[in-house]
């Protein structure tokens, strides 16, 4: 059977077995370097009441969340494109 992918899917390289992170949508255990990674910035404020408060200059703290989703969920939440065959492996 041809092979779909030269790294089959991972961007791990040569260190062996990778440690499970599990999917923020569906909860399914994915290797960490086969699941996509994805930063969520979050405030405590109201988005509305936050433009005005940056309007007068005010800084608005933000929270950094990071998100991993499996390749399925990240596909289905339009976070990741399908390429074509003949760009895939570049």
């Amino acid at each position: 059977m041809p092979k779909k992918r030269k790294s089959g899917g991972r961007s791990g390289g040569k260190r062996g077995r990778a440690s499970g992170i599990q999917c923020h949508s569906c909860g399914k255990l994915v290797p960490s370097d086969k699941a996509k990674k994805f930063s969520i910035y979050t405030s405590a404020v109201d988005y509305r009441l936050a433009k005005e408060l940056r309007d007068e200059g005010t800084i608005i703290p933000r929270e950094k969340k990071i998100v991993y989703y499996c390749i399925s969920c990240s596909i289905h939440r339009g976070r990741t494109n399908i390429r074509a065959k003949d760009q895939r492996r570049s």
